[in-house]
């Protein structure tokens, strides 16, 4: 038998495609476990939606009780009948009096200003969690669309580690490690203790009304944090490294999660309003144009409404961008010219339409596309404005002064 020596020597077009394939997916898997993804994304979605929520409460805290409280419309009866056929949280359920839902409504405030400012994030985005659903479930006829997206946005965070940068953790973090020292912070485990001994209270004297999902989730959240005080203070390095790559999955994996829910969510917005009829012949802005609820500057909505070919450009606009904007992601270029137009757009529907809080809850969603490069210099440039502004204050008092 003979043999083709020149067909043999021929090497294989997928000679090596094995274990170019292993070292890719092991490239992958260690960005994946190994690093923390998007921190400045996470960062700002943190601190947008913490910021969006908390100025709502102090907007409507003169109707508080109207709103959520013991003199809402939708009664403390009405909600429990709700609460148990849909089996939503709430913790304003548990007790009808007006010093308990002062202490969540307060409660929650401070747990936005915590998440806002990055303090012990892991503890405050679980109780800021707690404060969005409690509030926003209390009273289902509330909210302008921003409300949905504030309950999931809420959810996520508690998975992501979104304290990394831009918060005090961080600066506390890179103090202990300019000091050359271990960063144990003894509030972090007075509060642990204190939630700890709070859920153990209301659970055992029936007070808390938790469902079994529900209790095994905080009670499982607070043992996790209890396993990182016993592994830093144990000093485990092996069991420690463990933790962070447990981590840095979930928090990678809940990141996928945010950037997966405000595709569908603009995909599904942009597909519904295509089988609309007042979308299809570009009517559609004229309607909320006119309805006084919409019209917080009634002679600015009254000129864009009189320009009819206006009116049918944003309507059609609006579609074509919702519709696209999940495709755009392919290409990076497209995407960042497509991301400020939408942010763009929900601006002028905060000063047009008077919608602010869904406003900022749609911009800082959209954030979390936004190219890391950008929010590293933005980041810079706001740490350094007030320097800047302190320089600029000192030369005009005196002009002699020359710049250290």
């Amino acid at each position: 038998m003979t043999v083709d020596t020149d067909t043999a020597q021929v090497p294989s077009p997928f000679k090596g495609l094995g274990k170019k394939l292993d070292a890719k997916i092991v490239k992958s898997l260690n960005n994946i476990t190994g690093r923390t993804l998007f921190p400045y994304q996470a960062a700002i979605v943190r601190i947008g939606f913490s910021l969006t929520f908390m100025l709502y409460l102090i907007r409507e805290w003169p109707h508080r009780l109207e709103l959520y409280g013991t003199t809402s419309p939708w009664s403390f009866d009405i909600a429990q009948r709700l609460i148990a056929s849909n089996g939503a949280f709430t913790v304003l359920l548990w007790s009808d009096s007006r010093l308990w839902f002062e202490l969540v409504y307060h409660g929650a405030i401070l747990a936005s200003l915590g998440l806002l400012l990055g303090w012990h994030t892991r503890t405050m985005s679980l109780l800021f969690m707690v404060g969005v659903l409690s509030l926003l479930n209390r009273n289902v006829l509330l909210g302008d669309g921003g409300d949905t997206l504030m309950h999931l946005i809420a959810s996520y965070l508690v998975f992501t580690r979104c304290g990394k940068v831009w918060s005090l953790d961080s600066r506390r973090r890179e103090r202990a490690a300019a000091m050359n020292r271990h960063d144990s912070n003894p509030t972090r485990v007075a509060l642990w203790v204190f939630f700890g001994v709070g859920l153990a209270v209301t659970s055992t004297t029936g007070f808390a009304q938790l469902s079994w999902g529900w209790a095994a989730f905080l009670w499982g959240m607070w043992l996790v944090q209890a396993m990182w005080f016993w592994v830093q203070w144990r000093g485990f390095p092996e069991l420690r490294a463990l933790l962070d790559f447990a981590a840095n999955l979930v928090h990678n994996a809940a990141m996928l999660v945010i950037a997966a829910q405000v595709c569908i969510l603009y995909a599904a917005a942009g597909w519904y309003k295509i089988q609309g009829p007042r979308w299809e012949d570009g009517t559609a802005l004229h309607y909320p144009l006119n309805l006084a609820y919409f019209r917080p500057w009634a002679p600015l909505s009254q000129a864009l409404d009189n320009n009819a070919l206006l009116v049918t450009a944003i309507t059609y606009g609006t579609v074509i961008l919702q519709v696209a904007f999940p495709f755009t992601l392919l290409n990076r270029r497209v995407k960042n010219v497509l991301l400020p137009v939408l942010m763009a757009e929900h601006a002028s529907i905060a000063v047009i339409c008077g919608l602010p809080f869904f406003s900022m809850a749609m911009v800082f969603a959209d954030a979390i596309f936004l190219p890391t490069s950008f929010l590293r210099w933005f980041g810079s440039r706001t740490a350094a404005a007030p320097s800047r502004l302190v320089e600029r204050v000192r030369r005009r008092q005196d002009p002699n002064a020359v710049e250290v």
